[in-house]
């Protein structure tokens, strides 16, 4: 209990009480945050690189410990082990910005287009409304209901993926956005759950680069250029 008390107060691990519960998920935003600051965007392939080239050379022997064989079938069904319960991701950030400026940028279109991968949002937010991810070369890669809206502290939705048809076999899921006001900053919660046990990656793989961007944004006015930000963007 010691060690989690000190990565919840470095921001790494993030906990939510239900009942007399206290789960504990792994946060991944900080991390990508650091990667994001110090990985120059000519740097990102190589480091990628050398990292998948020193993970299949490790894994090249036969008989495999059970722990790299469980780490190993974790990657070929596209999940990754961020958080406690493969059906629920917890993600959280502080930024220094308003509730009102912070949700003005998760339902903003042309703001959601700055740090979303280039996709922009289409909604009146409305409770029992249809909402688009919309990409700008056209056509939808999500979309979804909303089933909840309360501005500017909580935002749920559901959440239908497109962008391949391997995606759109994994149905729907749901997508919560928690705002509270910490001092002069926000702590946004992001929680992605009601998942298939084997969901696969590409579903919540995305959110530690897009709230990467969010932040960056609304703190310095600026887009992220990492390549992923820049997935959907149309070309300067």
């Amino acid at each position: 209990m010691e060690h989690l008390k000190v990565l919840e107060e470095a921001g790494l691990v993030t906990t939510k009480r239900r009942g007399r519960e206290k789960l504990h998920f792994l946060n991944p935003v900080p991390i990508r945050l650091v990667h994001d600051r110090w990985v120059s965007k000519y740097a990102e392939p190589w480091a990628a690189g050398l990292s998948g080239l020193k993970q299949r050379i490790e894994e090249q022997p036969t008989m495999q410990p059970v722990e790299e064989q469980t780490q190993m079938d974790s990657e070929k069904s596209g999940r990754r082990p961020w958080t406690a319960s493969p059906e629920e991701k917890v993600f959280e950030i502080y930024i220094k910005t308003t509730p009102e400026r912070l949700w003005e940028a998760i339902t903003d279109e042309g703001m959601r287009r700055r740090y979303n991968f280039g996709v922009g949002v289409a909604s009146d937010w409305r409770p029992g409304s249809h909402y688009e991810l919309g990409n700008p070369t056209g056509g939808a890669i999500a979309e979804g209901e909303i089933l909840e809206a309360d501005p500017p502290h909580r935002l749920v939705q559901s959440f239908r993926a497109l962008w391949s048809e391997d995606i759109k076999r994994e149905g729907t899921s749901r997508v919560t956005w928690e705002i509270e006001q910490v001092a002069d900053s926000c702590r946004l919660t992001v929680t992605h759950d009601q998942l298939g046990a084997d969901a696969n990656g590409e579903l919540y793989g995305g959110w530690p680069m897009i709230l990467s961007g969010l932040k960056t944004l609304l703190e310095t006015g600026e887009s992220l250029t990492t390549p992923g930000s820049l997935r959907y963007a149309p070309a300067p």
